[in-house]
């Protein structure tokens, strides 16, 4: 199933502000712990440095990274919960995710997060918490915010470095199948040259680093 570019409750949003993305935490909830989480900062930093370039696409949409002129591709923009649950259902359903993760058959929740600034996401029920305002700011409601919380829903277990090697493979594959092979090599070479581990392709071990 692929994931149509465009949505009828969705909405082009300007003048998003780059912030972290969650918690930090997977497996929130009674009974569970935080997990040791190393490389968060340098994630956030990146995936900010991602977003703002993704925000100036309209008026720069070529961009050139690591010796390579890329056009960007288009970056989803939701106006509602409705039309995100409609984005997670399907991208879950997607063959490709399907065959990578096992945890894509487990469906997801969709909420909404009052008075919070952050998206999350909590394996304990599967939920994904989106503020659809923070600062008059719909800041959240853009595909790769999305994508980063499925990307910790899709984490084979709960016990995993929450944006360690294998998170950040998943994220970068995700962002290349679904938004586009400009994306995840956007993502994948602003990840490396902030010092962040980038974990096999496809595959939830073996750390590799940008020589």
């Amino acid at each position: 199933m692929e994931v149509a570019r465009s949505d009828a409750d969705g909405s082009q949003l300007g003048g998003v502000e780059a912030r972290g993305v969650d918690t930090g935490v997977i497996g929130s909830g009674p009974g569970t712990r935080a997990l040791r989480d190393r490389q968060r900062a340098k994630v956030y930093e990146a995936e900010n440095l991602v977003h703002r370039i993704f925000d100036r696409s309209a008026e720069f949409p070529v961009v050139e990274v690591a010796g390579s002129r890329l056009t960007l591709p288009v970056e989803r923009h939701f106006a509602t919960l409705e039309s995100v649950q409609r984005y997670v259902d399907a991208v879950l359903a997607m063959p490709t995710v399907g065959a990578c993760w096992p945890r894509a058959a487990v469906p997801v929740a969709v909420r909404e997060r009052s008075g919070q600034q952050q998206a999350d996401y909590q394996r304990l029920g599967a939920v994904l918490a989106v503020p659809l305002y923070a600062g008059n700011r719909a800041w959240a409601l853009r595909e790769l915010v999305i994508l980063h919380e499925l990307a910790h829903h899709l984490a084979d277990t709960a016990d995993e470095e929450p944006h360690g090697p294998a998170f950040t493979a998943r994220l970068i594959a995700l962002a290349s199948d679904v938004v586009g092979e400009e994306a995840g090599f956007l993502l994948r070479t602003t990840l490396w040259d902030n010092g962040v581990q980038v974990g096999s392709p496809r595959s939830p071990n073996g750390p590799t680093m940008h020589p």
